[in-house]
């Protein structure tokens, strides 16, 4: 019976990383970035998959330097990896549905950086990953972003850098 109760009670640390992701949403970015390496300190770097995969992903949208938001995209994507490599991981589904967005993220950062060459590598496995999304908000919204960044990559026939289509609020 306790074991059914901790399973169906929520995620006490991914619901505190929810909370520093609305002040981030908020608009304040700097002090998101220090609640968050607050809790990435706590969980460490041997931490639950889920966990870090959560914090890392967000914790590049808050980075600065564009090398430094790379970084943390490829810690997320790591910890991705391994959550999906554990049998019968409870996370395991949710971490899954964060490989578009993990992918897309790392093709944005590698376009920045000007390695057009790796951003389409991950746009490509974005675009396959976000094939089995839910017809929902969350995967409307991912295939839009893919189709933009597949129009600054000139992958939809338009010059590379030519603006794609509006963003949808």
């Amino acid at each position: 019976m306790t074991e059914r109760q901790e399973q169906a009670a929520p995620d006490a640390l991914l619901t505190r990383i929810g909370q520093v992701v609305m002040l981030h949403h908020a608009g304040d970015r700097e002090e998101a970035r220090h609640r968050l390496l607050g809790l990435w300190a706590e969980i460490g770097e041997h931490g639950d998959p889920l966990h870090r995969c959560t914090l890392a992903h967000y914790l590049a949208d808050t980075q600065d330097d564009p090398e430094d938001e790379l970084a943390w995209d490829l810690r997320a994507l790591t910890a991705a990896e391994e959550a999906g490599g554990i049998p019968a991981h409870a996370g395991a589904p949710a971490v899954r549905a964060l490989y578009p967005s993990l992918h897309l993220n790392l093709a944005a950062d590698y376009l920045r950086l000007g390695r057009p060459d790796a951003a389409r590598a991950h746009l490509d496995r974005a675009r396959g990953a976000a094939r089995t999304l839910a017809d929902d908000r969350y995967g409307e919204g991912l295939r839009a972003a893919v189709r933009r960044l597949e129009a600054r990559l000139g992958e939809d026939g338009t010059p590379p850098g030519a603006p794609g289509p509006p963003r949808q609020r």
